[in-house]
């Protein structure tokens, strides 16, 4: 059955923004760090509204009945306009049964913001609602200025439907380490330490594709393939007859482990009709002989389409932001990298 793309509403003055953490919450050393997230958001002109699951003692921030019914009755409150949550996590997973699937294809699109583990939730809901949504910078994130040629997510969820806008990496990337939010919780500049572009993988020559976005984070997204909630396949067929570009990032996992994950989600049918694929730059740790560009290969390498890899879209700041069902073109030259993605 076709399935249409739907864009929430852009953000508006006096819109009201939920916070919640389906996955993980913030420990009380961090707090500090969460207000002036919330800060950044407000001085946008939006209010803030900061849900219960929030708590960072454990690996997530509530039961996960509490976790879904919260994220339930942000994602279905007319009133509530984006949802973002502190950052990713750890298992996000385990509300995707308990959400009401049906009820978020009847309610007004929310524009859902977040990257890591919470491309657990954000990609489903684009598969199974055709609803758009960004992976990009979370709130902890937020008070970060873009370095320039790059967006926020605030700057994205602003914009109108049929809007087209185009984003130039820096050619720099943070090498080492995260800010310490402990010691200092009002950072808001990127360290850029390191000069750095994009590589293409595949072989040699210029990229030119277009196709529309979807993807997330291996570690996360290697578990949803072959069930409901991963079912690129479908989405290729029913919403993206032009075609998908397909990113992915990793978190952390050794070259070895990312290499089998890609394997799995390539069998699965996660790169079905894909155009390009487009990887994250990462700190990950290469396995012996194996890195990680030569993991993607080995694993990505039989599908005969562009890869091109150390694009901004994951754990390394600075972040580029990419809308999950956006059509978007990508331009890969000698001297000209730029991702160009239009709301329509």
């Amino acid at each position: 059955m076709d399935m249409n793309l739907r864009y929430p509403a852009p953000l508006r003055p006096g819109d009201r923004v939920g916070v919640t953490a389906p996955s993980s919450g913030v420990d009380e050393h961090l707090r500090d760090r969460l207000q002036i997230g919330i800060r950044t958001v407000e001085e946008h002109g939006y209010q803030v509204i900061v849900g219960e699951c929030m708590d960072g003692a454990g690996h997530v921030s509530a039961p996960a009945a509490d976790r879904a019914r919260e994220l339930m009755e942000m994602l279905t409150d007319p009133s509530i306009k984006a949802v973002v949550p502190p950052w990713g996590g750890v298992t996000a997973i385990d509300l995707l049964p308990l959400l009401d699937w049906d009820a978020l294809r009847e309610a007004d699109p929310t524009w859902v913001v977040g990257f890591s583990d919470m491309s657990t939730i954000i990609t489903p809901l684009t598969l199974l609602t055709g609803v758009a949504t960004i992976h990009g910078n979370n709130l902890m994130d937020t008070p970060y200025r873009a370095p320039e040629g790059l967006l926020t997510w605030l700057d994205i969820a602003t914009m109108d439907p049929e809007t087209a806008f185009r984003q130039t990496p820096p050619n720099r990337y943070r090498a080492q380490g995260w800010d310490d939010y402990r010691t200092n919780p009002q950072v808001h500049e990127f360290t850029l330490d390191t000069p750095g572009r994009w590589t293409r993988l595949d072989g040699d020559g210029d990229v030119q594709v277009e196709g529309r976005l979807i993807g997330g984070c291996v570690e996360t997204l290697c578990n949803l393939t072959g069930t409901p909630y991963g079912d690129i396949a479908s989405f290729a067929r029913d919403t993206a007859p032009e075609g998908l570009i397909v990113y992915v990032e990793a978190s952390g996992d050794d070259a070895t482990t990312i290499c089998r994950n890609l394997h799995g989600m390539r069998l699965a049918g996660f790169f079905t009709n894909a155009n390009a694929v487009l990887v994250g730059r990462t700190r990950a740790p290469d396995t012996g002989s194996l890195t990680q560009h030569e993991a993607v290969l080995d694993a990505l390498g039989s599908l005969a389409v562009p890869i091109i890899a150390d694009v901004e879209c994951g754990h390394v700041p600075p972040y580029l932001p990419l809308v999950n069902g956006a059509h978007a073109q990508v331009m890969f030259t000698g001297d000209r990298n730029e991702l160009t993605q239009t709301l329509t």
